[in-house]
């Protein structure tokens, strides 16, 4: 199963490695190129239909529990000011994508979005310190009674250029649900309440929809 925002860039990839090996198989007569070159292709093809992938995933649906909104690894654990939208100290666990991981982003609590804000800006790798505040980002906050409001934030690295985010203001977010896609190798910082009991560690890879961040 493949996410929507990669129907047409797949189509496009599938129709230019098509007519690739069709034309390398009209022009190269040396068999190793011409064989070689075909596996290029279709080893591009296996990669972009891998980077839209959408697999099903099992969420646990727990108002005290944070999942994690994407696939990936954790690279930050910390207190931190949150300035966009708390104006106060907040805990930031942040997961990196790379390129093979499933770029879906899902909501991390159920409830309601309270705000939603796109940034446009720079390009910088996502773990420079600097990305969360000058990169092309989103910026959510979903709130609900049990765990209150929690801001995740999704931020384009060095190969994104497209962030797609659903979250408007008022919808209903269900928890794991599908919230957004960012194209090709990200990050998404989650800020969570001072006394959230934090239930991963760094460099733990985590499964969005799944992997349990944070409970109360």
């Amino acid at each position: 199963m493949f996410h929507k925002e990669g129907h047409k860039i797949i189509l496009i990839t599938f129709l230019i490695v098509v007519g690739g090996i069709f034309v390398t198989d009209l022009v190269i007569s040396l068999e190793w190129l011409r064989v070689t070159i075909m596996l290029l292709f279709l080893v591009f093809l296996i990669l972009i239909l891998q980077f839209f992938r959408n697999p099903k995933r099992q969420t646990s649906i727990n108002d005290k529990q944070v999942v994690s909104p994407v696939d990936g690894k954790v690279v930050v654990i910390e207190e931190v000011f949150e300035k966009e939208f708390f104006n106060e100290k907040r805990l930031q666990v942040s997961v990196f994508m790379s390129p093979i991981n499933v770029h879906v982003t899902r909501y991390p609590i159920g409830g309601k979005v309270i705000f939603s804000k796109y940034h446009p800006g720079k390009y910088l790798v996502a773990w420079h310190p600097k990305a969360s505040e000058e990169n092309e980002r989103t910026t959510v906050v979903v709130e609900n009674e049990t765990y209150g409001k929690v801001l995740y934030r999704q931020i384009a690295g060095a190969l994104a250029k497209r962030i797609v985010n659903y979250a408007k203001v008022n919808d209903n977010a269900i928890q794991g649900g599908d919230s957004g896609f960012i194209k090709f190798g990200s990050r998404v910082d989650l800020y969570l309440p001072l006394n959230t009991n934090i239930k991963v560690k760094l460099n733990q890879k985590v499964r969005g929809g799944e992997s349990i961040i944070a409970e109360l």
